[in-house]
């Protein structure tokens, strides 16, 4: 910044054409030299966002400023955007496209009763899908279990095979961890491993009732993509798993670990889901399910 004066005078050139060609802005510039003349306002906040981005890369600004409001420094969000847009911190989201849903086969399906209502405590939703991970030299899948009212992960599982058996370790460690009243739904996809006989038949056997999305309608399972997309931006794509095992404890880290206790989600008033499910009267203002 400091060359550009000199530049510009020495070689008669525009301010517009040395900024050009230093890789930088008139405004940056300008910026640069209004701040020399007066102390920084921002240098203490500027500093606490470079270190939150840092500590959780794949936040945005609405959670960034949700994290500071925790940690007692309040600042407005559109005061996080102007900082974290000046020193380039905005993350960018890679979309994914790899289809995990057969839905072509004979087997019964069943309506969607999780469209009758929104739930007004835990245990009484709870939402199902697998997504495939990339590894180096194949891909793997996994499987979870959300609880529909605290965006909670309550059970999952990875393994080579898209099979039912994939989708059923999941629901046995959600059965081992939560409490099944006669109330409860499970809802997921058509897809032949939550239609399967060995999956639905162990629904039957704990007392839960059955749900699953309308054809084509990927809206009617939003959580789930919503978690997907959270799981992957904020720690698939940011990590090289050296095989299954190694995906295997990480991604297992990550949702007990981050997910489940320390992550702010939106829908949750920005908190997080553990910190959610023990806040009394949080469904007072839903729908009755």
């Amino acid at each position: 910044m400091r060359l550009i004066p000199a530049e510009a005078a020495r070689k008669r050139l525009p301010l517009t054409r040395i900024c050009l060609t230093l890789q930088t802005s008139r405004a940056s510039y300008y910026r640069w030299r209004a701040r020399g003349s007066r102390p920084d306002p921002d240098m203490d906040l500027r500093d606490r966002v470079q270190r939150l981005c840092a500590e959780l890369p794949a936040y945005g600004y609405r959670r960034i400023a949700a994290e500071l409001a925790r940690r007692e420094q309040v600042a407005s969000p559109k005061r996080v955007l102007r900082l974290m847009r000046d020193d380039n911190l905005l993350c960018l989201r890679r979309r994914a496209f790899w289809r995990t849903t057969d839905s072509r086969h004979g087997l019964p399906v069943y309506p969607n009763l999780a469209a009758e209502g929104k739930p007004t405590g835990i245990d009484q939703l709870w939402v199902a899908d697998i997504t495939y991970i990339r590894l180096e030299w194949e891909f793997v899948y996994l499987a979870a279990i959300l609880d529909a009212f605290s965006r909670r992960c309550i059970g999952w599982a990875l393994g080579r095979r898209l099979d039912a058996d994939l989708a059923l370790a999941a629901l046995d460690m959600a059965l081992d961890t939560r409490t099944v009243s006669p109330q409860l739904v499970h809802h997921s996809d058509r897809g032949v491993q939550y239609a399967s006989r060995v999956y639905t038949g162990r629904l039957r056997e704990a007392g839960i009732q059955i749900s699953m999305s309308r054809v084509g309608n990927p809206y009617d399972n939003a959580r789930m993509e919503s978690f997907w997309k959270t799981l992957k931006a904020e720690e698939v794509w940011r990590t090289e798993y050296a095989d299954v095992d190694d995906a295997e404890d990480r991604i297992g880290s990550f949702l007990e670990q981050i997910y489940n206790t320390r992550r702010l989600h939106s829908a949750l008033g920005y908190r997080p889901p553990a910190e959610f499910e023990q806040t009394p009267g949080e469904g007072a203002l839903g729908e009755s399910f």
